[in-house]
């Protein structure tokens, strides 16, 4: 019997599939750098040239990865990678370049786009002719003007076609068109904005009692970065340092009268723009020194300041100490524990919404269960010290069931035999809950305080659902409320203040939050270590 030896040829995969997923990638590539310039060429045609910077990094890396033969590995995470970028820390950065900023009402848009917006206002020259007209329309839908001239020619014009020169009365039908009827009439001056009649270099516009040809009102001249009133001569500087147009000339002939004369009085405002036409500009550090050093906002700022440091500090000690002693208690053996257990964890169960709107109506003046209860007890809402400690006692009961649950686990990893040990050496159990429970507690429950730390001095869920940060502080020059937080008052500022939204502003705020917070965080991290080091020795 004849025994051979089989070998095995290597097999040669096609090349197909390769290129034609390389193909594939290739086409979705271009679609996405094409979407990408798109959108870029528009926001830097708008002036968003921080939006179109972010866009074109994170495109920039998107095609590295899927480029490079070492990034194989991520190409799949690329989207997640864009995503993240766009979505988290493109916000983070915005927010930082906001802060420096005067952004918020009356400084909406870019200069690019209030010039834009300003080339777009027109007006009717002395000089124009003034013609009377009348509407005429034929079964298409389409309108025609019969346009009567002050020296009595007349003209006929079909859109935005030739005027047509024409003679006698007006008549009742010309051409396939039959006069419009008062409702017609009334629908075309609602589109007169849209519907404009005649040739491109003799465009005419339509009002209630003329047409005329409209001019273009404004006239921005890029050299000088100014805007010139066509109607009035007026000429209006762009001024960076506020982000307005200043009447330059007006501003410097009131400035040798009275050397205390503001720029504001002399800005540019036209309709819609009754505060002047502002636009977005940097402005430095001007946010963070009116932070710190506005005489007006002093007062309201240290005190809600204050009141955020003292609720997150109370709010963290108070539902710690209380989950603490629940959970001491449930280590007991008595009858109905784990009924009493999960009795006790609802309110952590129950939204928090819910249960500060269910505690706002018990506390209701007039209806609620306490004044029922109680029936002298005065008006929680009405003073300020009074909210304060009703919001520190839901917050309580919002609390404590979660370091009651993370206290019970905690508890339950410490080793009997220490405490069998301690109990020999004489301990009590005051001293036993002091020299080891605490110690070996808080090692693993200081990152948790120090969570609940962070979450309370921004927990903004709680202030405005409660009773919206009042009752009001008196003689604050801006809203501003005794229970407000920083996090509550900079949401006051950037969407509900009275005079107009402050992004800026509330930006800079929430930098300053920020930075107060990590600066605690980081000391309190410093305190864990020392926790450590403390149960090392237990």
């Amino acid at each position: 019997m004849t025994t051979g030896t089989l070998t095995q040829q290597p097999s040669v995969q096609p090349a197909i599939p390769g290129v034609v997923t390389l193909i594939l990638r290739y086409i979705g590539l271009m679609i996405v750098d094409a979407f990408a310039l798109w959108l870029i060429f528009s926001l830097i045609n708008d002036g968003v040239w921080e939006l179109a910077i972010a866009i074109g990094a994170i495109t920039l890396l998107v095609n590295i990865i899927n480029l490079n033969p070492s990034l194989k590995p991520l190409r799949w995470m690329s989207p997640a990678f864009a995503l993240l970028a766009l979505g988290v820390i493109y916000p983070i950065v915005y927010t930082v370049y906001v802060a420096f900023t005067n952004y918020g009402d009356g400084h909406l848009l870019t200069k690019t786009q209030v010039v834009q917006l300003l080339e777009q206002r027109t007006f009717v020259p002395e000089t124009a002719v003034r013609y009377r007209w009348e509407a005429f329309i034929n079964a298409a839908g389409e309108y025609a003007l019969w346009l009567t001239a002050p020296d009595g020619s007349a003209f006929f014009v079909i859109g935005q076609g030739e005027l047509q020169p024409v003679s006698g009365e007006i008549p009742e039908t010309y051409q396939g068109f039959r006069r419009a009827t008062r409702a017609e009439r009334t629908r075309l001056l609602s589109a007169a904005a849209s519907q404009q009649f005649g040739p491109a270099d003799n465009r005419l516009s339509i009002t209630r009692d003329f047409a005329a040809v409209l001019e273009p009102r404004y006239r921005y001249d890029r050299a000088t970065d100014s805007v010139t009133d066509r109607r009035t001569g007026a000429v209006f500087t762009a001024d960076d340092a506020i982000g307005f147009f200043v009447d330059r000339a007006a501003l410097e002939a009131a400035r040798a009268q009275n050397p205390e004369a503001k720029a504001s009085d002399f800005l540019m405002k036209i309709e819609g723009f009754p505060a002047g036409v502002g636009y977005r500009t940097v402005i430095g550090f001007t946010n963070f020194d009116r932070f710190f050093n506005s005489p007006a906002l002093r007062g309201p700022l240290l005190s809600i300041f204050t009141w955020t440091v003292v609720f997150a500090l109370s709010s963290v000690a108070t539902t710690f100490a209380l989950g603490l002693l629940v959970a001491l208690l449930m280590q007991g053996k008595f009858f109905g524990r784990r009924l009493f257990r999960t009795l006790l964890i609802v309110p952590y169960a129950i939204p928090a919404l819910i249960s500060v709107v269910t505690w706002r109506g018990m506390f209701q003046p007039q209806f609620g269960v306490f004044s029922q209860i109680f029936p002298g007890l005065p008006n929680v809402f009405a003073d300020g010290t009074l909210t304060r400690i009703a919001i520190l006692i839901v917050n309580l009961w919002l609390g404590y069931p979660y370091f009651m649950l993370v206290c019970s686990g905690a508890l339950a990893a410490i080793p009997s035999d220490l405490y069998e040990a301690a109990q020999v050496d004489g301990a009590n159990r005051f001293q036993a809950f002091r020299y080891i429970t605490m110690p070996l507690l808080l090692v693993s429950i200081g990152p948790l305080l120090i969570s609940s730390f962070t979450f309370n001095f921004n927990n903004y869920t709680l202030i405005a659902a409660f009773n919206d940060g009042n009752p009001v502080i008196a003689d604050s020059p801006i809203p501003a409320g005794q229970t407000d937080i920083l996090i509550s008052y900079t949401y006051r500022i950037a969407f509900s203040g009275q005079g107009g939204a402050d992004f800026g502003f509330a930006s800079a705020i929430s930098i300053i939050i920020f930075i107060i917070v990590g600066t605690v965080t980081i000391m309190q991290m410093g305190l864990t270590r020392r926790w450590e080091e403390v149960s090392r020795n237990v």
